[in-house]
Order: C-alpha cells, then structure tokens, then sequence
C-alpha cells in the first residue's frame, strides 16, 4: 500500500490544475471578467485563477519559444533571469495596473500576461 503525503498530492494536484490551464487557454482563454469573477464567486477562486496564470504563463512561454525556432524574431528573452511560478500573478496585476485603459474586460487573460513578458523580458 503506497501513501500519499499532503504535499505530494497538493502538488499533484497543482500540476494537473497547471495542465489543464494550459490546455484551456488553446480551446476557451478566460477573459479578464472570467477571471475576477472566478475569483470573487467560487470558494477557493483565487487558488483557481493563480493555477490558470501559471498555466498561461508557461504556454506563453513555450508557444513564444516554438515560434523563435519557427524563424520568427524573439519578443521575449530570459537573459538567463528565472521566471518562476510564483510570478504570475504579479506579471498579471502589473501589467494590468500599468496599462489599465489598453484592456478591456473581454479581452483574454492570455494578451495580458504576454504583455507582460514582453516587457519585463524585452529582447
């Protein structure tokens, strides 16, 4: 009989939230009003959209890094900085704050966090 600890499974279950994330942005992005609402209406909401931006923000990622090997011109470089989950959510609000009359409430969640690696990882 194997036992799950707690933090093994919450990091599970994190992976797969992350995953499916991830594969939600291709078939149906969030928008900005998906988003506060999610997080305003739902128990555990803002466990939910900080799994969601992690999710966009490594698609972001790898969608931005298939296109350079593609042939199209870099918009987003590390530089060898760490981008780390944690960040998200902080990329997000950021930009958010920064350029508040660009966006509007339809727009996807996903314009926004690329927004943000393209300006705090410019090339």
């Amino acid at each position: 009989m194997h036992i799950h600890s707690p933090r093994t499974s919450l990091q599970r279950a994190a992976t797969v939230l992350a995953l499916l994330a991830a594969g939600m942005v291709t078939a149906n992005a969030m928008t900005i009003r998906e988003m506060r609402a999610l997080e305003k209406t739902e128990k555990q909401g803002a466990t939910y959209t900080d799994y969601y931006l992690v999710g966009v923000m490594e698609g972001a990622i790898e969608a931005h890094t298939q296109d350079v090997r593609n042939g199209a011109k870099p918009s987003i470089c590390l530089n060898g900085r760490r981008l780390e989950p944690s960040m998200a959510k902080n990329l997000y609000t950021t930009e958010l704050k920064r350029n508040a009359d660009l966006y509007e409430a339809d727009m996807p969640v996903q314009l926004v966090l690329t927004n943000a690696l393209t300006t705090v990882y410019p090339c």
